[in-house]
């Protein structure tokens, strides 16, 4: 298997695209049950994500990738709990 020890840009694109979009179906699918949980889950994606957002400018790929994967954490977070009523398994890790 080769090694797979880089972060390049189209990773890291891949990567928001990716997140970004789990983080706007999440939005849209929180549990009213549990709402106060998804909004506490959400707002700390929220802030990973912007934290990505921020090092990618300042050329620090490493922690911006870093940053979404702790962001996308979160948010399989929820799922898995059942704050977000998501079915896409591809973008979350389901109960």
């Amino acid at each position: 298997m080769p090694k797979n020890n880089e972060i390049s840009e189209e990773k890291l694109d891949k990567y928001f695209s990716i997140t970004k979009k789990a983080l706007t179906i999440a939005k849209e699918s929180i549990n009213a049950k549990r709402r106060k949980e998804a909004l506490t889950l959400l707002s700390m994606a929220q802030h990973y994500f912007d934290d990505a957002s921020w090092f990618r400018e300042k050329g620090d790929i490493v922690n911006a990738f870093a940053s979404l994967n702790y962001a996308h954490g979160w948010i399989d977070s929820g799922s898995k709990l059942g704050l977000f009523l998501v079915k896409d398994n591809k973008l979350f890790v389901l109960k």
